[in-house]
């Protein structure tokens, strides 16, 4: 039996430790002729890899890449260089089996990854029927020129053009059977995948480019049945569904709600991406019923000429619409918020400002970020190029920000701190990551309370009395 390693090299524990996901719907995918293990970086300390593959001795070695950086233009943290020198390069050393890279960062930038890597194959896209095929061929000596999104050291690293967005059913993850998951319990959540493919056009976002232009769902029967599959194994977790969009398309997400409400299962959920258009009260009420305890809601604007700048399918009127039904469901919200697009300006960013203090309600957050990461492919990185603020040879694996004719991204983020300073529960993403202190009050504030409340409504509060002394 060939014994197959996946490495999660994303360490990265702010906002919060994240599951990898990715790696284990590959596990899951994977023909049972194969001995699969995790290696994960966010628990597993990076000085016991080695260890593990010394002892493991692997036939194939795999490595998801998450995230190349953080995408925040005010604190950049690039993690490529970490990736390589504390993963990729180290293994090299020690083990001759066939380093095979993939993940959603890997897929925006994989043949920049390649050669900085050296790595013998690589799989754009979702990968779980491409790698199957890989080991195949790799373990029969077989071709490999049909296999979509592949690429191969010895052919410099030319892709298959084809990426493959498989049709079959999403499996299981199956996450806390894969790996150790008790460390996840404190400050994580259970993430749980309804559907992949995006069916918008935002011009600044990789997720069409990752996950594909057609939105392909899950069974909402399969996906309550996995809920309470891993309520039966770790108890009342707190769950997380992380599409892109989770009321999209519009039925897909209520229908969800009814089978999980249908099970009578005690415990709860958050998500993100909830698209303005596909808010309706009958939604916000079968979420609340299902046991959703907050919601992030990603408009990215609020001023009508920038939301048809980044190519948004909604309008003002559906933000204001969502943020009342917001308010009378009593749902706590956290907005997002992302300023410096191509035509950003002082007065559409003051008309963001007038939504927050007219509309989201003061116990939720609006979280603000500067600068717009450009990623080749993308809408965005169409504009730079025609705007000549990037070259067409530009490698923009190192994080390159878009920035606006009329103001700088420093000009942004001291206006951005200015708003801050006259709303309490507006938090620049500079300063959204709290102190410990801050976190330790808050925990004991969270113990005292009848009624639980969302971490951030505790943590604003306590942002509202040091602003107020």
């Amino acid at each position: 039996m060939k014994k197959i390693l996946l490495a999660n090299t994303n360490i990265e524990q702010l906002p919060y430790p994240v599951p990898p996901l990715g790696l284990c719907l590959l596990a899951s995918s994977l023909p049972s002729g194969y001995q699969v293990s995790i290696f994960d970086g966010v628990f597993q300390p990076v000085a016991e890899l080695i260890p593990f593959i010394l002892d493991l001795k692997p036939d194939y070695i795999g490595f998801g890449i998450r995230n190349i950086d953080n995408m925040t233009a005010s604190n950049i943290r690039y993690y490529v260089n970490r990736i390589m020198d504390n993963f990729i390069l180290p293994v090299k050393g020690i083990s001759l089996a066939p380093i095979i890279l993939g993940g959603s960062g890997f897929s925006i930038f994989p043949s920049e990854l390649m050669k900085l890597s050296g790595a013998d194959y690589g799989i754009a896209g979702e990968a779980e029927q491409s790698f199957a095929e890989l080991l195949d061929c790799l373990d029969n000596k077989r071709s490999l020129t049909h296999i979509p999104g592949l690429y191969i050291k010895e052919t410099s690293y030319i892709v298959r053009e084809c990426y493959r967005f498989t049709t079959a059913p999403l499996l299981h993850a199956d996450i806390d059977l894969r790996i150790p998951y008790t460390p996840y319990l404190q400050r994580s959540s259970y993430p749980v995948q309804t559907k992949r493919g995006c069916l918008h056009r935002c011009i600044y976002c990789s997720y069409p480019i990752i996950e594909g232009s057609v939105c392909r769902t899950r069974d909402p029967k399969d996906i309550a049945n996995e809920i309470e599959e891993v309520y039966q194994r770790l108890g009342a977790v707190a769950f997380e569904f992380v599409d892109s969009t989770f009321n999209d398309p519009r039925g897909h997400a209520e229908e969800i709600c009814r089978q999980i409400i249908s099970k009578n299962i005690p415990v709860s959920f958050r998500t993100m991406g909830i698209n303005p258009v596909n808010v309706t009260r009958e939604l916000i009420e079968l979420m609340k019923k299902a046991g959703f305890r907050q919601i992030d809601c990603t408009p990215d604007t609020a001023s009508e000429r920038m939301l048809m700048n980044l190519k948004k399918n909604f309008r003002k009127e559906h933000i204001v619409h969502a943020a009342r039904l917001f308010r009378e469901a009593e749902m706590p919200v956290m907005w997002f918020f992302l300023f410096g697009g191509p035509g950003e300006n002082r007065e559409t960013i003051e008309e963001t400002e007038e939504f927050i203090s007219e509309h989201v309600d003061t116990r939720d957050m609006a979280h603000m970020s500067a600068g717009m990461r450009i990623y080749p492919g993308t809408g965005l990185h169409r504009i730079a190029l025609e705007e000549k603020k990037i070259t067409a040879d530009q490698n923009l694996l190192e994080p390159v920000f878009y920035e606006p004719d009329d103001l700088t991204l420093d000009t942004i983020q001291m206006l951005l701190s200015e708003i801050a300073g006259r709303h309490h529960n507006c938090v620049p993403s500079s300063e959204s990551a709290p102190s410990p202190e801050m976190i330790r009050r808050a925990m004991q504030l969270q113990e005292k309370l009848s009624k639980p409340e969302p971490m951030f409504r505790t943590l604003l509060g306590i942002r509202k009395e040091i602003m107020n002394k």
